[in-house]
């Protein structure tokens, strides 16, 4: 399983990368798994400002449907568009391809309460 070291991790299984006050945020290949094919991704929260933890969009995989939630506070100021053609890069490549959204915090200090990748790796008994 793949859970690169240099990101941040929530308990419900998303991943954050930071670049100056900019988090991009996807799922991980933990969570990925779980879910199965995944057919669409939806956000509609683009340019709207959400506190950590509130939902920011769903995950649609062929059997499920799951919220995903915002590990940071912050605006939303990018969806990756790539996905309404290629939702499956979700699967393929959850890290790269597959990132969901671009956050610019209001809180950095937030990112403290995320979880390393070794945390990470116990949470979900790697």
């Amino acid at each position: 399983m793949n859970i690169p070291s240099n990101l941040k991790y929530t308990k419900d299984h998303e991943w954050v990368s930071v670049d100056g006050d900019i988090a991009t945020v996807g799922i991980t290949d933990f969570a990925q798994k779980e879910l199965g094919d995944i057919v669409y991704v939806e956000v509609e929260t683009l340019d709207q400002t959400l506190d950590k933890d509130e939902v920011f969009g769903t995950v649609e995989a062929v059997k499920t449907v799951s919220d995903l939630f915002l590990p940071v506070s912050g605006e939303i100021i990018e969806f990756n568009d790539e996905l309404e053609r290629k939702p499956e890069s979700v699967n393929t490549d959850p890290y790269g391809d597959g990132w969901m959204i671009k956050v610019k915090m209001s809180d950095a200090s937030e990112l403290s309460d995320l979880l390393d990748s070794d945390a990470y790796k116990n949470l979900i008994g790697a």
